[in-house]
């Protein structure tokens, strides 16, 4: 999954958005997984924001 998140947040997070890419191909530093991610298109995913995920709060697990 790609986290899509504002400039700002994206920075206090260490670009936590492009994590999914280090997983994939551990060799790429943190600093150049935004290059790698524009650069691939094997790194294009639909992308979770940041108010999809606030939505995902309100779900309910159910177990029967």
């Amino acid at each position: 999954s790609f986290y899509k998140l504002p400039r700002v947040l994206q920075w206090f997070s260490g670009n936590i958005g492009f994590h999914h890419i280090h997983h994939l191909s551990p060799r790429i530093p943190n600093y150049n997984l935004e290059k790698a991610w524009k650069e691939n298109e094997l790194f294009q995913v639909d992308p979770i924001t940041l108010r999809s995920s606030l939505k995902s709060m309100t779900f309910r697990l159910w177990d029967e």
